[in-house]
């Protein structure tokens, strides 16, 4: 095997069919370039090898650069339609050839014998060679044969091949070189240099498709031309940037490695914000979830912008300037209409707005006259927003059945468009539904499948007033655009869902109806923020306390969203239960901010919390980074209590600033969240002032001194909640909020009420056991003056139980007090701080009964801590119930 073969008759025949191939390149003229030039040199090589056929792939140099097919001769189209496309580590011999600069022949892959192995296989001896395409900068591409043998060629065969792989690569090179680089040497304008420029830098990319978030590495971004401060991480914005022409089969591609849970590799345009036009190559793959379908893709691309400049210059035929003039001009006039609808889908928030976007942007570009987005709901169709339809005709086709002969049907069935040119033709193709044309009024149709993230969400039809022929460009833009209306409705519906469950949540959560006290009429607004805006954290509360005194407090948690809305929730809650406790409201607030704080460190809220009490006209309130109320006293005169504003809970270190006033009768208390005073345009002192200026000129009953329209005769003196509700409407659309506001608000609006003297009573008694006859005579006299005589057995009881219990456990100065209002109040106050509590008694205890019994006969009991003591307080209805003649001593044995 290691000796010479002498040279016989067929190899001289050889060598003369060499040197005569040699000769005819050297007679090819320079009109003979690109693809043609291509395929004489694949023509040549066959043809001097005896070849079944013949291939010419172009690349980029590098380990790592793939191989794309420019020419096949002699190949079935599926056979060579394989090999369109060679990774950089594929051992087939045009990807050796390419990358390790010499000659290569290797068997080509062997079939099973059946005819049904693989896309790349061959019959079993079978063989391919192939040279690389070499230019004095390194290869640009592969020239390959396949032969009917597996034997290597003759040397001079060989010899032949590399030579017309030097010199198709030559003048692929030369051909390629801009004007000004004709002259340049060969180390400052190798054509390889140039496409492997933009390989050096891989990005990286990570897409979340349950939320539509994506994550780019820094050569991501030099890729595209974006910087990162301007990128919003949505795959929306990513698939704005490919080219339209692209768009659409790009999509595809990954709507189906989405749903196959496949690779996924293509090659795309992209428009760069500065104009420039790139291709990139994009491979990714899918990371299933370990139970239920697939949650991300993570990826790679890089820039192939030069092999396709390459590929561009042997392929595409000579143009004129004003050929390539109009090309620019319509490519930059779709990457317009696709980037102008890109960015409004991108400010889109609620399925209205991608409507209103699509109707804007959609029907102009193309002198469309209708337009209907359907969602999918189910087995069904729901229409979510129209233009040129009339509602009748909306309503008739509600719900639209996704079954049966409809045209709107098999393009959710196919999930590919559907263009119907006129009314003629979709009468003809949908017989049971012809006619539909005549009741829309349209005579041509663009039927849209609207898919994101692999999952078909609804439909899309563009429609024309007249018959249309739809171009080649409009069917491509068309499919582009609904890709693009897809990702925005899909996540525009999620956030229509989540906003109108936030705002239920939130509607939910605030009080549906403020209760009724003696001590303050109230009213109550909350103003949402504008329809793009989560739903916030403002929240306001009015809660009854003992001795006709009740709390009023407005709150604001910072921020936007679900989270806000439970988080307001629990401090409502808190509020609530903290009141019940008759904490101080700067006790009350040191809770609350501990509260906050264990939430985490971006959580903060600002309260505002007051406690006016009705029978001394006093208000005692505090505030937590919130704007103070605004004070409307009976001559009008409107001030805001000058109060140390404390840091928003979460941040605050206790104790807070505290201030206590005293109210006249009939004033007004104005509380309110920042969004009502506050905006982009005002800042917090103007929307004060101008609070001000609208208390002082309102013209309603709810303000003292002015007449109310709803008052009677039989209801002199009494004040209107109606006016309260008609003075809440007109301060939430004062200037801060009239242009739509940016922030929710809340406002609390209280009219205080003095208890009379006349139904107040109280008495200081000894520190001696006589004090709880004392007690029970001072009852029963002051319940005879007012008429509850039938009160006056339990109370007598509730004041003697609580008399003797201070005696026994506290300390003096004792004070008996009752108070009629809406219930009969009996408090009874010492000097001592230790809080009273029942305890078990047994059968052989002699005491120990005193709060049972309290507990048993009272409606409501508790204890609240004075400046001087405590205070134990006890509430029974003004109706008491029947007994049915019960007396003392019965009640003693109840208990």
């Amino acid at each position: 095997m290691g000796e010479q073969r002498a040279e016989g008759p067929r190899d001289k025949g050889t060598a003369r069919s060499s040197e005569e191939r040699e000769r005819l390149l050297t007679l090819v003229g320079e009109d003979l370039w690109g693809i043609e030039l291509l395929r004489f040199a694949t023509q040549q090589a066959v043809a001097e090898l005896n070849g079944l056929g013949g291939m010419a792939h172009l690349g980029s140099p590098g380990r790592g650069g793939g191989l794309r097919l420019a020419v096949a001769t002699g190949l079935p189209p599926a056979y060579a339609h394989a090999w369109d496309r060679l990774d950089g580590d594929d051992l087939l011999a045009p990807a050796r050839a390419f990358h390790e600069g010499t000659f290569v022949r290797a068997p080509l892959p062997e079939t099973d014998g059946t005819g049904t192995g693989g896309s790349q296989s061959w019959p079993v001896g079978r063989a391919m060679v192939a040279v690389p395409l070499l230019t004095p900068g390194g290869p640009i591409g592969a020239l390959s044969v396949v032969t009917a043998s597996s034997r290597e060629p003759p040397p001079r065969r060989r010899a032949f091949l590399e030579t017309l792989g030097r010199w198709a690569g030559e003048r692929l090179n030369k051909a390629s070189e801009p004007p000004d680089a004709m002259h340049a040497t060969p180390q400052e304008q190798p054509t390889s240099a140039r496409m492997g420029q933009d390989l050096q830098a891989v990005g990286t990319w990570d897409w979340n498709i349950g939320t539509g978030d994506v994550v780019w590495n820094d050569a991501m971004f030099a890729v595209f031309g974006i910087d990162p401060d301007d990128f919003d991480g949505r795959i929306e914005t990513w698939t704005g940037l490919v080219h339209p022409d692209d768009l659409p089969w790009v999509l595809a591609d990954l709507d189906q490695a989405v749903r196959a849970g496949r690779m996924y590799s293509t090659e795309y345009r992209v428009c760069r914000p500065d104009g420039a036009l790139r291709w990139v190559r994009a491979r990714g793959r899918v990371l299933p979830e370990k139970y239920g379908g697939p949650t991300r893709m993570i990826g790679t691309m890089w820039d192939v912008s030069r092999t396709h400049e390459v590929l561009e210059t042997v392929t595409a035929p000579p143009a004129t300037p004003a050929e390539r003039a109009a090309v620019e001009r319509a490519e930059a006039e779709r990457t317009r209409r696709v980037r102008e609808l890109t960015q409004a889908l991108a400010e889109a928030v609620s399925v209205q707005d991608v409507v209103d976007a699509s109707n804007h942007h959609v029907l102009p570009a193309f002198g469309a006259a209708g337009l209907m987005l359907s969602y999918m709901e189910g087995d069904h169709l729901r229409p979510v927003g129209h233009a040129g339809y009339s509602k009748d005709f909306i309503n008739r086709i509600t719900p639209l059945p996704t079954t049966g002969n409809y045209a709107i049907a098999e393009v959710l069935h196919d999930r590919t468009p559907l263009f119907i040119n006129s009314a003629e033709e979709y009468m003809e193709r949908y017989p049971t539904t012809a006619d539909l044309p005549a009741a829309g009024g349209k005579g041509a149709w663009a039927f849209l499948p609207l898919i994101a993230s692999g999952r078909l969400v609804g439909a899309c039809v563009v429609s024309f007033a007249e018959p249309h022929l739809f171009s080649g460009e409009e069917r491509n833009l068309l499919t582009a655009l609904s890709g693009l209306i897809a990702q925005a409705m899909e996540r525009a519906r999620l956030y229509d869902r989540e906003h109108t469950r936030s705002q239920e949540l939130q509607r939910g959560l605030l009080p549906h109806v403020l209760p009724v006290l003696p001590a303050v009429t109230t009213a109550a607004r909350y103003v949402p923020a504008a329809q793009d805006m989560e739903v916030g954290g403002d929240w306001y509360d009015v809660i009854p306390m003992s001795a006709d005194r009740v709390a009023l407090v407005v709150g604001d948690v910072m921020g936007h969203g679900v989270d806000e809305a439970v988080t307001m929730a629990r401090l409502r809650t808190a509020v609530r239960t903290l009141t019940d406790l008759e904490l101080s409201p700067d006790d009350l607030l040191s809770h609350l901010n501990g509260l906050v704080s264990d939430l985490g460190d971006d959580f903060y809220a600002t309260c505002l919390y007051l406690v006016y009490d009705a029978t001394t006209r006093s208000c005692t309130l505090t505030r937590a980074g919130h704007p103070p109320p605004a004070v409307v006293l009976p001559d009008g005169t409107v001030y805001f209590p000058d109060i140390g504003p404390n840091s928003p809970l979460g941040a605050a270190t206790p104790p807070f600033d505290t201030l206590t006033m005293e109210l006249p009768e009939g004033s007004l208390l104005v509380l309110y969240t920042d969004g009502l005073v506050e905006s982009s345009t005002f800042d917090i002192d103007q929307g004060m002032t101008i609070l001000a200026e609208a208390l002082q000129g309102a013209k309603s009953g709810a303000l003292p001194g002015t007449p109310c329209p709803h008052q009677g005769e039989d209801a002199a003196g009494s004040h209107c909640t109606e006016c309260l509700q008609a003075l809440c409407d007109s301060l939430t659309t004062l200037p801060p909020l009239r242009q739509g506001p940016t922030d929710d608000a809340a406002v609390l609006i209280a009219h205080t009420h003095a208890l009379p003297s006349e139904d107040m009573a109280s008495w200081e008694l000894p520190e001696h056991p006589k004090a709880a006859g004392e007690a029970r005579d001072h009852v029963r006299a002051q319940l005879d003056a007012w008429g509850l005589d039938d009160l006056s057995m339990t109370t007598e009881l509730l004041a003697s139980e609580l008399v003797t219990n201070v005696i026994r456990h506290a300390k003096g100065p004792i004070w008996l007090r009752l108070l009629r209002s809406d219930v009969l109040t009996c408090e009874v106050s010492d000097g001592s701080l230790t809080t009273p509590r029942i305890r078990r008694a047994t059968e052989t205890d002699e005491g120990g009964r005193g709060l049972q019994l309290v507990a048993s006969i009272a409606h409501r009991w508790g204890t609240r801590y004075t400046d001087t003591g405590k205070c134990i307080w006890t509430e029974q209805p003004l109706t008491p119930p029947s007994f049915d003649a019960m007396t003392q001593s019965d009640l003693m044995l109840r208990v």
